[in-house]
């Protein structure tokens, strides 16, 4: 199931923007503490690294991806989701514009 919205948020408003703004996310805090961003990736293959584990959510579009010491792409679609080790990383292949939920920890 895609997270359509998500309520009693905290929103940073300024953007964060990754890689020539390739990738564009705002942060949020829910009202227990938790921490999530929701962005968008555009077309592009990038790397990302990770401090914490991370869950990325697809919301819209669709995206391969290749985790750290792995040879394979997968394909992430709308409703769902891979997970990140924390202190590792991954390649991201868009061919569409990418509409994610990152859950950290």
């Amino acid at each position: 199931m895609t997270t359509t919205h998500i309520d009693l948020v905290t929103v940073t408003t300024q953007a964060s923007v990754y890689f020539d703004g390739k990738c564009i996310s705002h942060g949020i805090t829910l009202a227990d503490g938790t921490k999530k961003s929701v962005g968008v990736v555009l077309p592009a293959t990038l790397t990302f690294n990770t401090g914490a584990p991370e869950i990325m959510e697809c919301v819209a579009g669709s995206c391969d991806y290749k985790l750290a010491g792995s040879d394979v792409w997968l394909t992430s679609k709308p409703g769902e989701r891979f997970s990140i080790p924390g202190n590792s990383s991954f390649e991201i292949r868009v061919t569409e514009p990418y509409h994610y939920i990152c859950h950290f920890g």
